[in-house]
């Protein structure tokens, strides 16, 4: 029988002290940096778990509605029409869907900063905006996680205030507390927070995947360039591909074909 590691945390944090900041609510909020935000339905103390049958762990990464969705500030840049024609959101519901059938933690990355923007790199041309136009406010529907995308209890969230999620947070440690070795990454941009953190976490000895239909950049050149660059360090592939095998809910293609399962919800 599989052994099963609790990574369950507090349904919310303040810093220094154990008071909730919030109780139930979507948004992440501010002051969770480097942290694991629990399962913020959970209101009666009960710790989750989820059964590690392997070493692989699937990330969803910066999958928020101020990148994604159309109504977001960064919509405009591209990412959000991206997302839509090449059907993104759809595979990566796939991937996470196969994930919770095989018994895999599903991970999600937040990009955000707090209310003051005291996290904010002021020299970053990547977050140059964000401060200015008070965009990746944590705590507020801007950096919460796409609602076709809805958390499982249990499932962590870690937040950061850079590109690679490993920068100044705890993931590393906890995908090694975990028994976790090799990452399975989808998110928005490609060459930015796919690219980057494949590249760290090939560093960090561990195997990656890139599940290519379940990532999106600004446009489609940029994105087939971003993984052209990934392939030198991790294996280039697609969510069919990645879990070949696996148990789990047939394809999304093939059940569309068949007619064996209601159409996906419209964002």
């Amino acid at each position: 029988m599989a052994a099963r590691r609790d990574f369950s945390s507090p349904d919310c944090y303040r810093p220094m002290s154990n008071e909730c900041e919030y109780r139930g609510s979507p948004a992440i909020q501010p002051g969770l940096v480097g942290r694991i935000v629990g399962n913020a339905n959970d209101t009666h103390g009960t710790k989750q778990e989820i059964l590690m049958t392997g070493t692989a762990a699937l990330l969803v990464m910066d999958m928020i509605n101020d990148v994604i969705h159309p109504a977001g500030q960064y919509a405009h840049h591209g990412y959000a029409a991206q997302v839509e024609q090449r059907g993104v959101l759809d595979r990566t519901v796939e991937a996470i869907e196969r994930s919770r059938a095989a018994e895999l933690p599903v991970i999600y990355v937040v990009v955000g900063f707090s209310a003051d923007y005291s996290e904010w790199p002021e020299r970053s041309p990547v977050f140059a905006e964000a401060r200015p136009a008070e965009k990746l406010r944590l705590g507020t529907w801007a950096t919460e996680i796409h609602d076709r995308l809805p958390r499982a209890a249990g499932e962590p969230v870690i937040v950061k205030h850079r590109i690679s999620p490993f920068y100044g947070t705890e993931l590393a440690l906890r995908l090694r507390t975990w028994g976790v070795d090799k990452l399975m990454l989808s998110g928005v941009s490609t060459d930015l927070v796919v690219l980057s953190t494949a590249r760290e976490a090939h560093d960090r000895d561990f195997d990656v995947e890139v599940l290519a239909d379940a990532t999106a950049s600004l446009s489609q050149e940029l994105h087939e360039a971003a993984l052209a660059l990934i392939a030198r360090t991790a294996t280039v592939t697609t969510v069919d591909q990645a879990f070949a095998g696996q148990p789990g809910p047939a394809p999304r293609s093939l059940r569309s074909r068949t007619g064996s399962s209601a159409p996906p919800p419209t964002p």
